[in-house]
């Protein structure tokens, strides 16, 4: 009996042993990891953008907000999305906000205004919707597919939401409105006509703006931006200056090349001054190609950092 004990004993020691050995080797299998890991590297976190600087990658992230959504018409649900973020992002970074709706062609649409400063007003405006119909597809089996729309509406809208996070409303030389369109982009298509929304909005002014700018399809990675013959020459000039003094003369190029129709054409039609900042050279204009991997957040933020610049330093009286 006490030979059996003492086999047994022996077993459990060996046992007990074993199991200190196991638990010694997963503690120290443990540590190397948690060794290891400090040194693998940690993704990076989203950086903030400086207060009181225009920075092209948070104008780049609305983009991408925007596309995630889909494609934008008038009157569909991510239409509506866009529309409410545009105004919680107004909201949160201190605008106040205004909702202009209306009825086109039996479908509702509606502009965003956000305000802030004081004096003389300056429209900033810019579209978010898109197109219906990717008419301009070079494949004619796309052509009825809906347009993404990552520079004609979603730059443009960058563009202004990045301002409203950026500008320092304390120097602001006018009271600024930036205007977010809707019912743009639908020209040509069932009876539609473009530019419904800021027609709406010049057609039912109580209050005359000193200028308009208007912002589209400016992220295209190869910018390149030039004068547009129906947009008035002194408030260009102006723009154009800045953007040569901050070194972006190879992208605003001081040549005249496009005659458009586009959301400043209302005010103009009105004898308010109004410009269009538009790089028309881009090859995906109402395809299915205009998608978030041809835009540049460097393209963003030179427009960007134009307009601030006009609106801090410059304005109009």
């Amino acid at each position: 009996m006490r030979q059996r004990l003492s086999r047994w004993g022996e077993w459990l020691r060996a046992r007990w042993l074993e199991a200190v050995m196991v638990v010694g080797l997963l503690g120290i299998v443990a540590w190397f990891g948690n060794v290891a890991y400090g040194f693998l590297p940690k993704p990076p976190p989203t950086p903030t953008p400086l207060v009181g600087q225009f920075d092209g990658l948070a104008a780049y992230r609305h983009v991408l907000m925007q596309t995630d959504l889909g494609p934008r018409p008038t009157g569909s649900e991510a239409n509506r999305k866009t529309g409410d973020y545009i105004s919680e992002r107004l909201k949160a970074t201190g605008w106040q906000v205004e909702e202009q709706p209306f009825i086109y062609q039996g479908v509702q649409g509606r502009n965003i205004i956000g305000r802030a400063g004081a004096g003389p007003v300056i429209i900033v405006g810019a579209h978010y919707d898109t197109r219906r119909r990717a008419d301009n597809d070079p494949d004619p089996q796309q052509r009825n597919e809906p347009v993404l729309g990552a520079n004609d509406g979603a730059s443009g809208v960058a563009v202004l939401l990045e301002l409203a996070r950026s500008l320092d409303k304390r120097k602001l030389k006018n009271e600024v409105w930036l205007v977010f369109f809707d019912a743009e982009d639908n020209g040509g298509l069932d009876g539609w006509e473009f530019i419904a929304g800021s027609r709406y909005m010049a057609q039912n002014l109580t209050v005359l703006p000193k200028a308009v700018i208007i912002v589209d399809m400016i992220g295209d990675a190869d910018q390149q931006i030039y004068k547009e013959y129906n947009s008035s020459s002194a408030l260009q000039a102006q723009l154009w200056e800045i953007a040569a003094r901050l070194g972006y003369g190879p992208f605003f190029l001081p040549i005249y090349k496009w005659a458009i129709i586009d959301d400043h054409t209302p005010f103009l039609q009105r004898g308010i001054p109004a410009a269009v900042i538009i790089d028309f050279d881009y090859p995906y204009w109402h395809t299915t190609h205009d998608t978030p991997d041809k835009l540049a957040p460097l393209s963003l933020e030179r427009v960007g950092r134009v307009i601030k610049t006009f609106l801090e330093t410059q304005g109009v009286q």
